[in-house]
């Protein structure tokens, strides 16, 4: 659990700042759970340059609670959580001043957006709060003030969450909450998890991550880990202290990021569960200049088209373009006649094994088919849904090679290219992620694709 914080204050010397606002935003990794926002009235004049630059005035604070009346809620709220904020340091000092003036010693962890960004975002020309956001085409308002700095401060964690593939946030976070034994409350691991899509994590008692996987309903599959028998379940079992998950919305989002996470963490429990992708299709050419389409072995120094688990889906899939192309099943290998294609004389074959039809208009339709149905020299955006209402996924391809994927809820997000690149979370482009895509819009859809000029 975290709280996003963000404070106001008078301006003045070194330890002796009162708060004028105070925001405070509890989040259980996907959605806020409560919040808290209130003017605070320092009991002391406000500096000048404070009331330039927030807009808050020394007569706003007037009839606003002093601190020792909201000292309750602010410990209720942060309590069993990690504060965030940007430049944590500054924050927490205040608020440990603040609590330390009334006689009671307030202790929390803390994160800070500032040096997460430094790690995660390492190119960004500013790690000013204003200045990281608006690169990364997070919408701001407010700007100066509790609220809108705590809510933009919000939605940078919630990327950063995002981009932290290694999962080193949740980990630290993960080995500092879990000690001893399994308690009631995880016990209760089952019940926390959401009946939706995306990667759930079992973690042992240390924070390091035993098993990981993907799920289209991430409850139902917890469950079945704990009520499953054999060797492999009975360790996870017994070894598991903890779970965490991470929302995706898209399916296809949540089979490319548990590609990158297993390759990125190997968890122990994960050995050998990877599935290689062996049977390919490929493009040649015959004696006659025809382009034919076959299926085999992928072997290593020729390059295919797109790729398959099995021999029987690849004969499938040839089946299904030969048809919605006309292309001919002679010349592909899928007739055992010598003679013309069956096909023909229902015009399903338009004669290109005997030569009824031009070389050049036939490999045209081929290459569209492959053109279709292959990511192959593409820049294009895979757009799919998002992790909650008025948000969407965004996978890149470039020159047909899988670069990352990020999370956007404005238009602008990913129709200006360089803030494009900066929200996407960079992945590993390779053979397996680029079977992972075109195995899946082979067979399920997503929500649109889009040609981008790069």
């Amino acid at each position: 659990m975290y709280t996003i914080l963000d404070i106001e204050t008078t301006g003045g010397k070194y330890n002796e700042e009162g708060i004028t606002e105070i925001a405070i935003h509890k989040f259980d990794g996907h959605q806020v759970v409560d919040k808290f926002i209130s003017l605070v009235n320092p009991e002391k004049d406000i500096q000048p340059f404070v009331v330039n630059l927030t807009g808050i005035n020394n007569k706003m604070l007037r009839t606003a609670p002093k601190f020792h009346e909201v000292a309750k809620r602010i410990v209720e709220i942060t309590q069993d959580s990690v504060l965030v904020a940007h430049n944590a340091q500054f924050d927490y000092r205040i608020l440990r001043t603040e609590f330390r003036r009334l006689g009671y010693n307030f202790e929390r962890k803390t994160l800070c957006t500032v040096d997460l960004s430094k790690n995660l975002i390492p190119d960004a020309e500013s790690y000013s709060l204003g200045k990281l956001v608006r690169s990364l085409g997070i919408p701001m308002s407010d700007r100066h003030r509790a609220n809108g700095d705590a809510i933009a401060t919000l939605k940078l964690f919630k990327l950063l969450l995002a981009k932290d593939s290694d999962k080193s946030i949740i980990k630290d976070v993960v080995r500092e909450e879990t000690h001893g034994e399994l308690s009631q409350r995880q016990l209760d691991m089952v019940e926390q998890m959401p009946a939706e899509c995306g990667l759930y994590y079992m973690h042992d008692k240390k924070g390091d991550i035993l098993f990981l996987s993907k799920s289209t309903n991430i409850k139902k599959r917890v469950n079945q880990h704990f009520t499953k028998n054999g060797d492999m379940a009975r360790q996870l079992q017994k070894e598991t202290k903890k779970i965490t998950f991470e929302k995706t919305g898209s399916e296809l989002v949540a089979l490319l990021k548990e590609n990158e996470e297993l390759s990125r963490n190997s968890p122990r429990y994960n050995a050998n569960q990877r599935k290689k992708h062996l049977h390919a299709l490929s493009l040649s050419t015959n004696d006659k200049g025809y382009h034919r389409l076959e299926v085999g072995m992928k072997r290593k120094g020729r390059k295919s088209i797109t790729t398959f688990n099995s021999s029987a889906s690849a004969r499938n899939f040839l089946q299904k373009i030969t048809s919605e192309y006309r292309l001919c099943d002679n010349i592909n290998n899928q007739s055992k006649t010598k003679t013309n294609c069956p096909k023909v004389v229902d015009g399903k074959c338009l004669g290109a094994c005997s030569e009824l039809e031009l070389p050049a208009e036939y490999n045209e339709r081929v290459l569209k088919a492959i053109q279709k149905y292959s990511t192959s020299n593409k820049n294009v955006l895979i757009l799919d849904s998002g992790r909650e209402v008025g948000e969407y996924s965004a996978i890149l391809i470039k020159n047909g090679i899988f670069k990352g994927m990020g999370y956007y809820d404005l238009n602008h997000q990913i129709n200006n290219i360089h803030i494009l690149e900066s929200i996407i979370t960079p992945m590993s482009g390779g053979a397996t992620s680029t079977h992972i895509i075109e195995s899946y819009l082979r067979k399920k859809k997503v929500k649109k694709i889009v040609e981008l000029n790069i």
